[in-house]
Protein backbone atom coordinates (compact mmCIF):
# COMPACT_ATOMS: atom_id res chain seq x y z
CA UNK A 1 0.00 0.00 0.00
CA UNK A 2 1.27 3.47 -0.85
CA UNK A 3 1.74 5.85 2.05
CA UNK A 4 1.29 9.29 0.52
CA UNK A 5 -0.32 10.72 3.65
CA UNK A 6 1.93 9.18 6.30
CA UNK A 7 5.26 9.41 4.44
CA UNK A 8 7.76 12.06 5.54
CA UNK A 9 7.97 15.34 3.65
CA UNK A 10 5.29 17.59 2.23
CA UNK A 11 3.06 17.68 -0.82
CA UNK A 12 4.30 19.43 -3.96
CA UNK A 13 1.89 20.43 -6.72
CA UNK A 14 2.88 19.66 -10.30
CA UNK A 15 1.71 19.11 -13.85
CA UNK A 16 3.09 16.09 -15.68
CA UNK A 17 1.76 16.69 -19.21
CA UNK A 18 2.49 19.96 -21.05
CA UNK A 19 3.35 21.11 -24.57
CA UNK A 20 5.25 24.08 -26.02
CA UNK A 21 6.31 25.44 -29.42
CA UNK A 22 8.85 22.61 -29.52
CA UNK A 23 5.90 20.54 -30.75
CA UNK A 24 2.26 21.67 -31.13
CA UNK A 25 1.90 24.06 -28.19
CA UNK A 26 1.30 27.80 -28.53
CA UNK A 27 3.93 29.13 -26.10
CA UNK A 28 7.71 28.99 -25.87
CA UNK A 29 9.11 26.67 -23.18
CA UNK A 30 10.25 29.58 -21.01
CA UNK A 31 6.78 31.12 -21.04
CA UNK A 32 5.08 27.80 -20.25
CA UNK A 33 7.36 27.37 -17.25
CA UNK A 34 6.78 30.98 -16.15
CA UNK A 35 3.02 30.58 -16.22
CA UNK A 36 3.04 27.41 -14.14
CA UNK A 37 5.53 28.92 -11.70
CA UNK A 38 3.49 32.10 -11.31
CA UNK A 39 0.30 30.06 -10.95
CA UNK A 40 1.81 28.54 -7.81
CA UNK A 41 2.95 25.16 -9.08
CA UNK A 42 6.00 23.61 -7.46
CA UNK A 43 7.12 21.64 -10.50
CA UNK A 44 6.39 21.03 -14.16
CA UNK A 45 7.20 18.40 -16.77
CA UNK A 46 7.31 19.74 -20.31
CA UNK A 47 6.38 16.73 -22.46
CA UNK A 48 6.43 17.70 -26.11
CA UNK A 49 5.52 15.17 -28.79
CA UNK A 50 8.49 12.86 -29.38
CA UNK A 51 8.19 12.52 -33.16
CA UNK A 52 10.56 13.17 -36.03
CA UNK A 53 8.68 16.11 -37.49
CA UNK A 54 9.58 18.02 -34.30
CA UNK A 55 13.10 16.54 -34.19
CA UNK A 56 12.25 14.21 -31.28
CA UNK A 57 12.35 16.89 -28.56
CA UNK A 58 13.22 16.28 -24.92
CA UNK A 59 13.27 19.94 -23.99
CA UNK A 60 15.96 20.99 -21.53
CA UNK A 61 14.01 23.10 -19.03
CA UNK A 62 16.70 23.22 -16.34
CA UNK A 63 17.41 26.90 -17.04
CA UNK A 64 13.82 27.74 -16.05
CA UNK A 65 14.10 26.34 -12.54
CA UNK A 66 13.89 28.92 -9.75
CA UNK A 67 13.66 28.96 -5.96
CA UNK A 68 10.52 27.01 -5.09
CA UNK A 69 10.01 25.76 -8.65
CA UNK A 70 11.68 22.87 -10.47
CA UNK A 71 11.24 21.00 -13.74
CA UNK A 72 11.46 17.36 -14.80
CA UNK A 73 12.52 16.45 -18.33
CA UNK A 74 10.13 14.28 -20.30
CA UNK A 75 8.17 13.72 -23.50
CA UNK A 76 4.96 12.27 -24.89
CA UNK A 77 6.14 9.18 -26.74
CA UNK A 78 4.55 7.75 -29.87
CA UNK A 79 4.81 4.49 -31.73
CA UNK A 80 2.89 1.53 -33.08
CA UNK A 81 -0.74 1.31 -34.12
CA UNK A 82 -3.75 1.13 -31.85
CA UNK A 83 -6.72 -1.08 -32.72
CA UNK A 84 -8.42 2.11 -33.91
CA UNK A 85 -5.63 2.66 -36.43
CA UNK A 86 -4.20 5.65 -34.57
CA UNK A 87 -0.74 6.21 -33.10
CA UNK A 88 -0.11 5.34 -29.45
CA UNK A 89 0.48 8.12 -26.88
CA UNK A 90 2.63 7.26 -23.84
CA UNK A 91 3.52 9.87 -21.20
CA UNK A 92 7.11 9.57 -19.95
CA UNK A 93 8.38 11.90 -17.20
CA UNK A 94 12.03 11.72 -16.19
CA UNK A 95 13.60 10.73 -19.51
CA UNK A 96 17.32 11.18 -20.16
CA UNK A 97 18.15 13.67 -22.89
CA UNK A 98 19.73 10.94 -25.03
CA UNK A 99 16.71 8.61 -24.99
CA UNK A 100 16.71 6.70 -28.29
CA UNK A 101 13.69 7.66 -30.44
CA UNK A 102 11.31 5.07 -31.85
CA UNK A 103 10.53 5.02 -35.57
CA UNK A 104 7.87 7.74 -35.38
CA UNK A 105 8.52 10.36 -38.07
CA UNK A 106 5.05 11.90 -37.64
CA UNK A 107 1.59 11.18 -36.31
CA UNK A 108 0.83 8.33 -38.71
CA UNK A 109 1.69 4.78 -37.60
CA UNK A 110 4.68 3.12 -39.25
CA UNK A 111 4.35 -0.58 -40.01
CA UNK A 112 6.82 -2.76 -38.14
CA UNK A 113 7.69 -0.04 -35.62
CA UNK A 114 8.35 -0.66 -31.93
CA UNK A 115 5.22 -1.62 -30.01
CA UNK A 116 3.78 0.66 -27.33
CA UNK A 117 4.54 -2.01 -24.72
CA UNK A 118 8.18 -2.15 -25.81
CA UNK A 119 8.51 1.64 -25.83
CA UNK A 120 6.97 1.96 -22.36
CA UNK A 121 9.28 -0.74 -21.02
CA UNK A 122 12.29 1.01 -22.54
CA UNK A 123 11.26 4.35 -21.00
CA UNK A 124 10.87 2.79 -17.56
CA UNK A 125 14.28 1.13 -17.91
CA UNK A 126 15.73 4.58 -18.71
CA UNK A 127 14.36 5.93 -15.41
CA UNK A 128 11.03 7.46 -16.43
CA UNK A 129 7.67 7.49 -14.70
CA UNK A 130 5.29 6.22 -17.38
CA UNK A 131 1.53 6.68 -17.75
CA UNK A 132 -0.93 5.57 -20.41
CA UNK A 133 -2.10 8.89 -21.83
CA UNK A 134 -5.77 9.93 -22.16
CA UNK A 135 -7.35 6.49 -22.74
CA UNK A 136 -10.82 7.94 -23.36
CA UNK A 137 -9.57 10.42 -25.96
CA UNK A 138 -7.38 7.77 -27.57
CA UNK A 139 -10.18 5.22 -27.71
CA UNK A 140 -7.96 2.39 -26.48
CA UNK A 141 -9.45 -0.84 -25.21
CA UNK A 142 -8.89 -2.64 -21.93
CA UNK A 143 -6.91 -5.34 -23.74
CA UNK A 144 -4.66 -2.74 -25.33
CA UNK A 145 -4.06 -0.97 -22.04
CA UNK A 146 -3.43 -4.28 -20.28
CA UNK A 147 -0.54 -4.92 -22.66
CA UNK A 148 1.35 -1.82 -21.43
CA UNK A 149 2.70 -3.83 -18.53
CA UNK A 150 5.49 -1.40 -17.60
CA UNK A 151 3.24 1.63 -16.99
CA UNK A 152 3.12 3.05 -13.48
CA UNK A 153 -0.22 4.80 -13.97
CA UNK A 154 -3.21 5.58 -16.14
CA UNK A 155 -3.99 9.20 -16.95
CA UNK A 156 -7.38 9.09 -15.25
CA UNK A 157 -8.11 12.79 -15.79
CA UNK A 158 -6.78 14.88 -18.67
CA UNK A 159 -7.98 18.48 -18.49
CA UNK A 160 -7.18 19.32 -22.11
CA UNK A 161 -9.17 16.35 -23.39
CA UNK A 162 -12.02 17.26 -21.06
CA UNK A 163 -12.06 20.88 -22.24
CA UNK A 164 -11.53 20.15 -25.92
CA UNK A 165 -13.70 17.11 -26.61
CA UNK A 166 -15.33 15.92 -23.36
CA UNK A 167 -13.17 12.79 -23.33
CA UNK A 168 -11.02 13.55 -20.34
CA UNK A 169 -11.38 10.48 -18.12
CA UNK A 170 -9.72 7.10 -17.78
CA UNK A 171 -11.27 5.73 -14.60
CA UNK A 172 -13.17 2.90 -16.29
CA UNK A 173 -9.98 1.44 -17.77
CA UNK A 174 -8.10 2.09 -14.54
CA UNK A 175 -10.69 0.35 -12.36
CA UNK A 176 -10.97 -2.69 -14.62
CA UNK A 177 -7.20 -3.12 -14.50
CA UNK A 178 -7.32 -2.89 -10.70
CA UNK A 179 -10.02 -5.57 -10.58
CA UNK A 180 -7.76 -7.84 -12.61
CA UNK A 181 -5.11 -7.40 -9.91
CA UNK A 182 -2.96 -4.89 -11.77
CA UNK A 183 -1.30 -2.63 -9.21
CA UNK A 184 -1.49 0.55 -11.20
CA UNK A 185 -1.96 4.12 -9.98
CA UNK A 186 -3.65 7.14 -11.54
CA UNK A 187 -2.69 10.71 -12.36
CA UNK A 188 -4.51 13.91 -13.30
CA UNK A 189 -2.83 16.21 -15.82
CA UNK A 190 -3.45 19.28 -17.94
CA UNK A 191 -2.08 18.20 -21.33
CA UNK A 192 -1.81 21.96 -21.81
CA UNK A 193 -1.18 23.44 -25.25
CA UNK A 194 -2.47 26.94 -24.35
CA UNK A 195 -4.61 26.93 -27.50
CA UNK A 196 -7.86 26.56 -25.50
CA UNK A 197 -8.78 26.49 -21.77
CA UNK A 198 -6.67 23.38 -21.22
CA UNK A 199 -4.40 24.52 -18.38
CA UNK A 200 -4.41 24.69 -14.56
CA UNK A 201 -7.28 22.19 -14.34
CA UNK A 202 -5.77 18.90 -13.18
CA UNK A 203 -2.57 18.15 -11.28
CA UNK A 204 -0.75 15.76 -8.98
CA UNK A 205 0.18 16.37 -5.36
CA UNK A 206 3.42 14.47 -4.75
CA UNK A 207 4.70 13.73 -1.22
CA UNK A 208 8.47 14.15 -1.05
CA UNK A 209 11.07 15.49 1.36
CA UNK A 210 12.28 18.09 -1.12
CA UNK A 211 11.18 19.69 -4.37
CA UNK A 212 13.88 17.94 -6.37
CA UNK A 213 13.39 16.08 -9.67
CA UNK A 214 14.90 12.82 -8.38
CA UNK A 215 12.90 12.93 -5.15
CA UNK A 216 9.68 13.71 -7.03
CA UNK A 217 10.26 10.90 -9.53
CA UNK A 218 10.95 8.40 -6.78
CA UNK A 219 7.73 9.41 -5.01
CA UNK A 220 5.70 9.19 -8.23
CA UNK A 221 6.98 5.70 -8.96
CA UNK A 222 6.23 4.65 -5.38
CA UNK A 223 2.67 5.99 -5.59
CA UNK A 224 3.12 8.68 -2.96
CA UNK A 225 0.78 11.12 -4.64
CA UNK A 226 -2.84 11.96 -5.19
CA UNK A 227 -4.55 13.84 -8.02
CA UNK A 228 -6.78 16.90 -7.89
CA UNK A 229 -8.78 19.59 -9.64
CA UNK A 230 -8.83 21.67 -6.44
CA UNK A 231 -9.71 19.83 -3.22
CA UNK A 232 -7.00 18.77 -0.79
CA UNK A 233 -6.85 15.31 0.75
CA UNK A 234 -5.00 15.51 4.03
CA UNK A 235 -5.22 12.05 5.57
CA UNK A 236 -6.61 8.58 4.89
CA UNK A 237 -6.85 5.86 7.52
CA UNK A 238 -8.31 2.41 6.89
CA UNK A 239 -9.66 0.50 9.87
CA UNK A 240 -11.42 -2.89 10.02
CA UNK A 241 -14.79 -1.24 9.44
CA UNK A 242 -14.30 2.19 7.91
CA UNK A 243 -12.22 4.51 5.80
CA UNK A 244 -11.53 7.76 7.61
CA UNK A 245 -10.77 10.77 5.41
CA UNK A 246 -9.61 14.27 6.30
CA UNK A 247 -9.78 16.88 3.55
CA UNK A 248 -10.49 20.49 2.64
CA UNK A 249 -14.17 21.50 2.75
CA UNK A 250 -16.10 18.90 0.77
CA UNK A 251 -19.66 18.17 -0.30
CA UNK A 252 -19.09 14.44 -0.89
CA UNK A 253 -16.55 11.76 0.00
CA UNK A 254 -16.92 8.66 -2.16
CA UNK A 255 -15.24 5.27 -1.96
CA UNK A 256 -15.11 3.09 -5.08
CA UNK A 257 -14.11 -0.57 -5.39
CA UNK A 258 -14.47 -3.65 -7.54
CA UNK A 259 -17.53 -3.96 -9.77
CA UNK A 260 -20.54 -2.13 -8.39
CA UNK A 261 -18.91 -1.42 -5.05
CA UNK A 262 -19.32 2.25 -4.14
CA UNK A 263 -20.46 4.24 -1.14
CA UNK A 264 -20.71 7.99 -0.52
CA UNK A 265 -21.09 10.36 2.40
CA UNK A 266 -22.58 13.79 1.67
CA UNK A 267 -22.68 16.96 3.73
CA UNK A 268 -21.90 20.65 3.97
CA UNK A 269 -18.30 21.84 4.28
CA UNK A 270 -17.14 18.43 5.51
CA UNK A 271 -13.50 18.24 6.51
CA UNK A 272 -13.82 14.74 7.95
CA UNK A 273 -15.77 11.74 6.73
CA UNK A 274 -16.16 8.11 7.78
CA UNK A 275 -17.21 5.67 5.06
CA UNK A 276 -18.25 2.12 5.89
CA UNK A 277 -16.27 -0.71 4.29
CA UNK A 278 -19.23 -3.12 4.40
CA UNK A 279 -19.84 -2.92 0.63
CA UNK A 280 -16.17 -3.66 -0.07
CA UNK A 281 -15.71 -7.00 1.73
CA UNK A 282 -15.20 -8.76 -1.61
CA UNK A 283 -13.17 -5.96 -3.21
CA UNK A 284 -9.39 -6.33 -3.22
CA UNK A 285 -8.99 -2.57 -3.66
CA UNK A 286 -10.63 0.76 -2.94
CA UNK A 287 -9.95 4.33 -3.98
CA UNK A 288 -11.37 7.61 -2.73
CA UNK A 289 -12.87 10.67 -4.42
CA UNK A 290 -13.40 13.98 -2.63
CA UNK A 291 -15.83 16.45 -4.25
CA UNK A 292 -16.15 20.10 -3.24
CA UNK A 293 -19.23 22.33 -3.50
CA UNK A 294 -18.16 23.51 -6.97
CA UNK A 295 -17.97 19.93 -8.26
CA UNK A 296 -14.18 19.83 -8.39
CA UNK A 297 -12.67 16.51 -7.45
CA UNK A 298 -9.58 14.95 -5.90
CA UNK A 299 -8.67 11.29 -6.22
CA UNK A 300 -6.41 8.97 -4.25
CA UNK A 301 -4.44 6.14 -5.73
CA UNK A 302 -5.89 2.70 -4.97
CA UNK A 303 -5.48 1.05 -1.61
CA UNK A 304 -5.12 -2.73 -1.61
CA UNK A 305 -7.08 -4.30 1.22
Amino acid sequence: MHDAFSAPGRFFRGNLHTHSTRSDGALEPAEVCRRYRDEGYDFLALTDHFVGVYNYPIVDTRAFRAPGFTTILGAELHTGRQQSGDLWHILAVGLPEDFTPPNAPGFSPVEGSETAAELAERAVAAGAFVAVAHPDWSGITLAETRAIAAAHAVEAYNHGCYAGCDRGFGFAINDLLLSEGRRINLVATDDAHFTEPDHFGGWVMVKAEENDPDALLEALKAGRHYSSQGPEIRAVEITDKTIEVRCSAAASVIVQGHGQGARAVHGLSMTRASVSLERFRKSPWVRITVVDAAGRRAWTNPYWL
